[in-house]
């Protein structure tokens, strides 16, 4: 079956990062808790946030008048909507925080366009592809 056209245009973008990933598409939605990979409105534009599902963003830890974007901000910044915003390849580029706890995991599973679209990549060759991602603390305590 061929991938919806987002994915499928995810993938491309990920190819010119570097990436040589397969997106698959799922039965099942692959949303994850909001603060998963989703964009963050604050005072100074948006920011995409990577997060494990088993964390909470803590939004002060992400500056003054860090929150949690609404559905159209998220799409409008990423060309994505919630549940299907990949870590990287978004309409335009994007400050990327990445949660520290992330490194734990050998391979991180990553939204790729869609609801229903997933694609797996080692963690340090994703931290690799975003060079002006900032690695730090960003959960609860």
């Amino acid at each position: 079956m061929a991938l919806h056209k987002t994915a499928a245009r995810l993938q491309e973008r990920l190819r010119r990062f570097g990436l040589d990933v397969e997106v698959r598409e799922l039965a099942d939605s692959t949303r994850t808790a909001a603060e998963a990979a989703a964009a963050v409105g604050g005072a100074d534009g948006p920011v995409v946030c990577l997060c494990a599902g088993d964390r909470r963003v803590d939004a002060a830890k992400l500056g003054d008048g860090a929150r949690p974007a609404r559905a159209d901000e998220v799409r409008e910044a990423t060309g994505f909507a919630i549940g299907g915003v990949p870590p990287l390849g978004h309409d335009r580029p994007l400050p990327t925080v990445v949660d520290e706890s992330l490194r734990r995991f050998g391979v991180l599973w990553c939204a790729a366009g869609t609801p229903h679209a997933v694609f797996s990549v080692e963690t340090e060759q994703l931290l690799a592809a975003l060079p002006d991602a900032t690695v730090a603390d960003v959960t609860e305590e």
